[in-house]
C-alpha cells in the first residue's frame, strides 16, 4: 500500500490572524507562513476556477517530521464566509480530534480564555474522556484523553 499517513488537514478561516492565534493557543506552532498567492495550477488542482489565499502550515510538535500538519488558509478569492456546518451529523469531515493529556485542566484553561465549548468534558466508555469546542469560525475541534489502555 502506497498511502502511509495523514499528512495535513486544511482549515479555512475568515480572519487569518485571529484563527492563527487561536490554534497557537491550542499548542500549534507555525512551521511555514505562506504569503497571499495562488495561480492557475493550484486552482486547477483544487478544482476551483481561480484562487488566492494566505496560509500557515502548523504543527503541534515541529521536531516530529512525520507528524500531521494543520494547513490554515484564509481565501481572499473565492471569498465564502458560509459557516462550516450546522451540526456534527452532516456527511463529510466534520471535526478534528486532538489527543490531549489532562483534559480537565486544558478545558478549564481554554474556558477561562473564552473558548466556546459544545459541552463540559464527557466520559465515553471506561477509558476515554472528550470535549468538543469551536474555533473562531465554528469548526469543531475535539480534545480526547485516554485514561488507561482497555
Amino acid at each position: 500500500m502506497a498511502i502511509k499517513a495523514i499528512f495535513h488537514v486544511n482549515v479555512n478561516c475568515s480572519d487569518f490572524e485571529r484563527s492563527k492565534s487561536f490554534y497557537e493557543q491550542l499548542g500549534f506552532e507555525s512551521v511555514l507562513d505562506l504569503p497571499t498567492g495562488g495561480d492557475a495550477q493550484l486552482a486547477a488542482g483544487l478544482g476551483m476556477e481561480e484562487c488566492e489565499g494566505r496560509a500557515s502550515i502548523m504543527m503541534l510538535d515541529p521536531t516530529q517530521p512525520r507528524q500531521a500538519r494543520l494547513d490554515l488558509i484564509e481565501w481572499s478569492n473565492p471569498r465564502d464566509l458560509s459557516p462550516p456546518y450546522e451540526h456534527l451529523g452532516r456527511l463529510g469531515i466534520n471535526r478534528i480530534a486532538l489527543w490531549t493529556i489532562d483534559l480537565e485542566a486544558e478545558y478549564e484553561r481554554l474556558l477561562a480564555a473564552g473558548v466556546e465549548f459544545l459541552s463540559s468534558p464527557q466520559t465515553m466508555g471506561a477509558h476515554t474522556r472528550f470535549v468538543c469546542l469551536k474555533d473562531p469560525d465554528g469548526t469543531v475541534i475535539e480534545l480526547i484523553e485516554f485514561l488507561d489502555s482497555p
